[in-house]
C-alpha cells in the first residue's frame, strides 16, 4: 500500500516532537498532506505561537488538510469540550484560531470532539449545548471553507458517541439548526474496537461521511499490521463516490514505521 497518498496525522505519531520536527519526519517519509490534533498549548494561544505553527507548515511545503478544535487536556483524559458546560469560550477561541489557520493554509476539515459526560448536568443538557456550539462553530468556519466533523471514539466509557449511528443521531437532532458543513468522521479503528459494523456504517451513512481515518487493530497501529480489512472498506467508500480525505491516524514505537512495514511486507 502506498501510504503517502494518504494524509498523515502528525500529532499521534510524532506528538512528542516539536511541530517542525514532526513535519520533517512526515516529509522525509514522503507525505505531502498532513493533519494535527489541536497543535497549541491553550485554547487561546498567543499570536506568536500561531504564527510559528503557520510558518512551520509553510516552510515544510506540506498541505494542512485537517486539524482538531480545542479538546481540553487530552493527556489528562479530556475528549472534547463541545458538550461541556462552562467551556464555551474556550471552544470559540479555538474556532477563531481555526479560521486564521484556514485562511493561511486552506485547511478545510476541523474535528470537534464531543466531550465526556459531566456528572453535574444531565445528558440532555449536554446534548443541547453540543448542538448549539456545533452550529455556531460550523457557521463560523463555513465562512472560510471549513467543514466540522464529529467522530465516535473508543476507550472512554463516558464518551457518548461510540458508533456511527450515535454521530448520525446528533446530526439528525440538529437538522434544523446545523449548517450543511457538518459531517461524520469515519474512524474505522474506533468503530472496530467498539464492535460497530464498519461496512454497514459506510453503506448507511455514506452521504454524511466528510473525512476518514485509518489505524489497524489491535494496537492502533499502521494499516497492514493488524486484522482490519482496509482494502474492502476503501473499495466500498470509493464505490459510494467518496473522494474526500483519508488520513492515517496511528501510533508506533518504531522510529520509522513505514520502513519497518516495508521490510515486513517483502
Amino acid at each position: 500500500m502506498d501510504f503517502t497518498k494518504f494524509t498523515l496525522n502528525c500529532s499521534i505519531l510524532y506528538g512528542s516532537l516539536p511541530v517542525r520536527d514532526a513535519l520533517s519526519r512526515a516529509t522525509a517519509a514522503g507525505f505531502v498532506d498532513v493533519e494535527f490534533w489541536w497543535p497549541f498549548t491553550a485554547a487561546a494561544p498567543d499570536d506568536d505561537e500561531v504564527t510559528a505553527f503557520l510558518q512551520a507548515v509553510a516552510d515544510s511545503r506540506v498541505r494542512l488538510k485537517g486539524m482538531n478544535l480545542f479538546a481540553g487536556n487530552m493527556a489528562g483524559g479530556d475528549r472534547g469540550v463541545l458538550s461541556w458546560p462552562g467551556r464555551e469560550a474556550e471552544l470559540q477561541s479555538s474556532v477563531t484560531v481555526a479560521r486564521r489557520v484556514a485562511d493561511a493554509t486552506g485547511c478545510a476539515i476541523f474535528n470537534a470532539l464531543y466531550g465526556r459526560r459531566q456528572p453535574t448536568v444531565t445528558p440532555a443538557e449536554q446534548d443541547d449545548l453540543a448542538l448549539a456550539n456545533l452550529a455556531e462553530a460550523a457557521t463560523s468556519l463555513s465562512e472560510v471553507g471549513g467543514t466540522v466533523v464529529l467522530e465516535a471514539i473508543s476507550g472512554v466509557p463516558d464518551y457518548p458517541l461510540k458508533a456511527a449511528d450515535d454521530v448520525a443521531r446528533v446530526l439528525d437532532a440538529g437538522s434544523e439548526v446545523l449548517p450543511a458543513n457538518v459531517g461524520l468522521l469515519l474512524d474505522v479503528y474506533h468503530l472496530s474496537v467498539n464492535e460497530d459494523d464498519v461496512e454497514r456504517a459506510i453503506a448507511t451513512h455514506a452521504a454524511r461521511i466528510s473525512h476518514v481515518q485509518l489505524a489497524d487493530a489491535p494496537g492502533r497501529a499502521l494499516p497492514g499490521t493488524g486484522t482490519l480489512p482496509f482494502a474492502k472498506w476503501l473499495d466500498q467508500l470509493a464505490a459510494t463516490g467518496y473522494s474526500a480525505g483519508i488520513a492515517l491516524e496511528f501510533s508506533s514505537q518504531a522510529d520509522d514505521p513505514f520502513a519497518v512495514n516495508e521490510r515486513e511486507s517483502q
